[in-house]
């Protein structure tokens, strides 16, 4: 017999992307989920292959130095059944001089980029052909990955889905901003296996880390940290909060996290400037879901930064409400995260499922700003030694907040208050644009006999007297909505649920303020020295707040935080409150014309009004969305927004792919930033 001479060879990389639906990242390479067959045609000249004289064998490799031991290297033959724990070849069909060979990996392979090699061999003689490469991701699909998650529209929602929406705002005005996670866009892809590459444990000892890429777990951890740049380890995003973000871009301007990962690489892998904890979480969750596995951006409100980890959190206020001295412990208005989805082999049964990573720096973790993968059961359960960092994540949800008022003359008095941290954990809900509640999941119901035993585990002693103690209550309401460039009333609401006449002192004070806690310049105060509230009556007391006096100052979060003490003459109690008012932005108006098709042009009309008594200077318009524009699309205003006045233009734009997608809409000027709007658009396939 002649020797076997291998001519070309197929990967099939369109076929092959349709049926591990990775096809979106392109055809110019094959990715393939682990656990799960693929097809390659092999093309030999001179003459076929022959069974039983020929002998086939491949190898497979992935990282720098690949070993079998280390579970980064296999060889294998051709034979004629699959195999079931290693990699294995099976002879699909022959047709003439082409084989069709199916390949697979076992569900728990490393993932990352391999390379595939062709051994053919005739009696003595034998060639070996360099077929290519090809990238390995975790597979929500296979029931045997540590990442099967199993249905069908979750696995749309938390894996392939590339868009969606992240909560913000406050806890009693939720808002919601669209994001661009473009996992499968050009690119994305290589640069999270840099990501990967470039971490300091791959750095340090390659073997043993490319040996863990077979474990969720373990890349969650690596991604959590290295989508902050904290540890001088090259990461992603540089945070920051203090409204300076003139070197960079501001936190609120960002859309997707397409361009951040773009200009990381491109920059060398410098830190893009500048990311808060929505941005941290977008990246992360682009990155996981590229990867394979099932993730989610979660918001929770009223989140507590516990600093010295007793589950409570004293802070201290003048007589007029004023933070009086900084204490290292914050309540940020919201916190985001990410849910990412995996079982815990690693743990004691019972903790598979969610699991929160916070890429946001906030505290080391065994020596690196990093946190989780945290078992979302754990949190629930108050399990505080499950790895990793629970008890920081528990303090989030479920810290006491105590409020101490500072007199004159030095004297403290603890004041009361209701229960205020850890609501309204929210989602995007599954294939719809709605908020899902998933709160229950990481508490119990509050007051329950549940939550109790929780905390007695947890060593949390529950200290926050209840307003209801007091007979007497105070609320802070809003009228109507808060309208960027209006005045507003809010109104501090006294209930006396007593028999007896009550004599209150009230302080009203109004400031604007970060997400994250910090206030800046007060915008609105009142002192009332005599109130008096009839038995079983409600007294409201309005604040009108004035746009002249909260627009100069209002940071690009959009939040008023309005706080009123409410003190009883006789027996120098003080009751307080807070409200976080959110001040609502114009809406940006998206308008399509014409028939939406995949490959045809069409037009977008954009259109905003300036709703200030002054023109905007620098007006800029950036539209992206996944599937529709080719990237970002910026148009910048040549001429200034009058006051009061409409901006309108038109966009065109040709989709690249059929289905639901959204078209993303940010605007940036000078005294109006991060504005965002977002249509829904189906994009009908080609006939």
């Amino acid at each position: 017999f002649a020797d076997l001479v291998l001519d070309s060879w197929d990967l099939q990389c369109e076929r092959n992307g349709r049926e591990h639906r990775t096809a979106e990242m392109g055809c110019q390479q094959l990715v393939v989920r682990r656990g799960q067959p693929f097809t390659i045609t092999l093309h030999f000249s001179g003459r076929s292959y022959e069974e039983g004289v020929d002998k086939l064998a491949f190898n497979v490799e992935t990282g720098p130095c690949s070993s079998e031991t280390s579970g980064t290297k296999s060889h294998f033959a051709v034979t004629d059944f699959p195999e079931e724990s290693g990699w294995s070849a099976v002879i699909q069909q022959q047709d003439g001089d082409s084989l069709c060979v199916s390949l697979c990996s076992p569900p728990n392979a490393c993932i990352g980029r391999y390379s595939l090699t062709l051994e053919a061999s005739t009696s003595y003689q034998g060639s070996s052909y360099q077929i290519g490469e090809f990238v390995l991701l975790f597979n929500a699909w296979h029931p045997e990955d540590t990442v099967f998650l199993r249905d069908e529209n979750e696995r749309c929602e938390y894996v392939l889905s590339q868009q969606g929406l992240i909560y913000q705002g406050s806890r009693d005005y939720i808002t919601s901003v669209p994001w661009n996670f473009g996992q499968f866009e050009d690119e994305v892809l290589s640069i999270c296996l840099k990501l990967l590459d470039t971490n300091p444990k791959f750095l340090r000892d390659q073997d043993r880390d490319c040996s863990r890429r077979n474990d969720p777990v373990y890349i969650g951890r690596v991604v959590s940290a290295m989508v902050n740049c904290n540890d001088e380890d090259r990461g992603v995003l540089a945070g920051r909060w203090d409204n300076h973000y003139e070197d960079g871009m501001s936190p609120m301007a960002w859309i997707g996290s397409v361009d951040i990962l773009k200009r990381w690489k491109n920059f060398g892998c410098q830190p893009v400037k500048y990311g808060q904890c929505w941005v941290f979480a977008a990246v992360g969750c682009t990155v996981m879901r590229c990867l394979g596995i099932p993730s989610r951006v979660v918001t929770n409100y009223n989140s507590a930064h516990d600093t010295n980890g007793n589950l409570v959190i004293d802070r201290y206020l003048n007589e007029t409400g004023e933070e009086d001295r900084r204490s290292k412990d914050m309540i940020w208005n919201f916190h985001c995260w990410v849910e990412s989805w995996m079982a815990r082999p690693d743990l004691a049964p019972g903790y598979d499922g969610w699991q929160a990573l916070d890429p946001t720096p906030q505290e080391k973790s065994e020596g690196v700003f990093c946190c989780g993968p945290a078992p979302v059961r754990a949190i629930k359960e108050g399990d505080l030694q499950m790895k990793y960092d629970i008890p920081f994540i528990f303090a989030e949800v479920n810290a006491d907040v105590v409020y101490w008022v500072v007199h004159r003359d030095g004297s403290q008095k603890k004041t009361t208050h209701s229960s205020v941290v850890g609501k309204n954990i929210s989602t995007k809900s599954v294939g719809k644009d709605k908020r899902e509640d998933i709160t229950h999941t990481y508490k119990y119901p509050e007051g329950s006999e549940k939550e109790r035993e929780v905390f007695a585990k947890a060593e949390h002693e529950q200290i926050s007297v209840r307003e209801e103690d007091e007979g007497l209550h105070l609320k802070i309401k809003l009228s109507e909505g808060a309208n960027n460039g209006c005045d507003f009333d809010v109104f501090a609401v006294i209930n006396n649920n007593t028999d007896t006449e009550r004599v209150c002192r009230l302080m009203l004070c109004a400031r604007t303020a970060s997400y994250n806690g910090t206030v800046g310049p007060q915008c609105g105060m009142k002192d009332l020295l005599n109130v008096t509230i009839a038995p079983r009556s409600e007294k409201s007391v309005p604040l009108r707040i004035l746009y002249e006096m909260y627009g100069g100052n209002l940071t690009q979060d959009n939040l008023i935080k309005v706080v009123a003490l409410l003190t009883e003459e006789e027996t120098g109690n003080i009751i307080v409150a807070f409200r976080d008012v959110y001040i609502q932005n114009p809406e940006i108006k998206i308008r399509i014309l014409g028939e939406p098709m995949q490959k045809r042009k069409l037009v977008a009309e954009i259109s905003l009004v300036n709703p200030f008594t002054v023109p905007l200077n620098n007006c800029v318009f950036v539209v992206e969305g996944t599937g529709l524009t080719d990237g970002q699309q910026i148009k910048e205003l040549e001429e200034p927004m009058e006051p009061q006045a409409e901006t309108k233009f038109r966009l065109d734009f040709v989709p690249s792919q059929a289905g639901l997608h959204k078209l993303m809409v940010d605007f940036e000027s000078d005294k109006l930033t991060g504005v965002k709007g977002y249509r829904n658009v189906i994009i009908a396939p080609q006939p």
